[in-house]
């Protein structure tokens, strides 16, 4: 549904893109994450058309997303949304829905996304969260084929984050392709089929969830002691309050057998996963495996 292959974008001095290459594969949810310049968000303007590559090739379902017939299975929540000042929320929805071939009704896309007690306010007057479930709402309203979500849920209460990750599922479930981007790394582990991380325009790592926090290659060790010995297994230790210790190590196993060996007395001892958000930074830093 969407490939982007070897593609450089320049923006101005900033070279946001440096040989990006990435598939979104029909009825996915894939979510790419990276930090603040990292280029995700160069890349859906991309993919929305809205900008050309300097090199490389980006397609939508095969097609240049340049042009305009090539669009109509795309929706999109951009990261900035402004809407015409002088319409209402129901006004902005049936002006979206009206370029689809086989949109929502109104009403449906309203209660859906929780605006119907909102259709009659003008768009100026609603909070920095109204607007944004507006904005998500447009992505979906024409029952688009493929949806692009830029930080979708910034600004939510977490109510409302967990109502619209309902209706992607909800959406993806019913055949729909979904790119996410998203600074939130629960979002990702609750939603994604894989994950993309993007560093200075390159994807620094890519893989289900699971996968690419095995390729830490470290355990996480929590125990609560009044002291440590020196462990020659740990690779961080990182003591907390009330003589909480979390501790990261390639072998959890003689990690243990090196705490329990020093006679040191201890209690609560849990031995996780790497979280997605550990994981993260530690592709940034380049220390996953290949």
């Amino acid at each position: 549904m969407v490939s982007v292959q070897n593609v450089h974008k320049r923006l101005g001095k900033v070279e946001a893109l440096r040989g990006a290459s990435l598939a979104v594969q029909r009825g996915e949810l894939l979510a790419l994450l990276g930090p603040n310049g990292a280029g995700k968000t160069t890349l859906v303007s991309l993919l929305s058309g809205l900008r050309a590559p300097d090199k490389g090739k980006v397609t939508l379902d095969g097609k240049d997303p340049r042009n305009p017939s090539s669009r109509r299975i795309l929706g999109v929540t951009p990261q900035g949304t402004g809407f015409p000042p002088l319409l209402r929320v129901k006004e902005v929805v049936q002006l979206v829905r009206a370029h689809y071939p086989d949109p929502m009704s109104s009403d449906e896309a309203l209660t859906r996304f929780e605006l119907h007690s909102l259709a009659a306010r003008n768009v100026q007057a609603l909070s920095g969260g109204q607007a944004r479930r507006l904005a998500v709402a447009l992505a979906f309203v024409g029952r688009p084929l493929l949806a692009i979500l830029d930080e979708p849920t910034t600004g939510l209460d977490v109510s409302s984050r967990r109502a619209l990750w309902r209706e992607i599922v909800r959406f993806k479930s019913e055949g729909g392709t979904v790119l996410l981007t998203t600074h939130y790394m629960e979002e990702a582990e609750e939603l994604a089929d894989r994950v993309v991380v993007l560093d200075r325009g390159r994807v620094a790592t890519a893989g289900k969830p699971e996968e690419i926090k095995k390729r830490v290659a470290l355990k996480k060790v929590r125990l609560r002691a009044a002291k440590l010995p020196e462990l020659r297994s740990a690779r961080k230790v990182a003591p907390g309050e009330g003589g909480l210790y979390t501790i990261w190590s390639p072998d959890a196993d003689q990690l243990v057998r090196e705490i329990v060996n020093s006679g040191v007395e201890f209690s609560d001892l849990e031995v996780t996963p790497v979280s997605l958000e550990e994981a993260f930074l530690a592709a940034l830093n380049h220390e996953v495996q290949a």
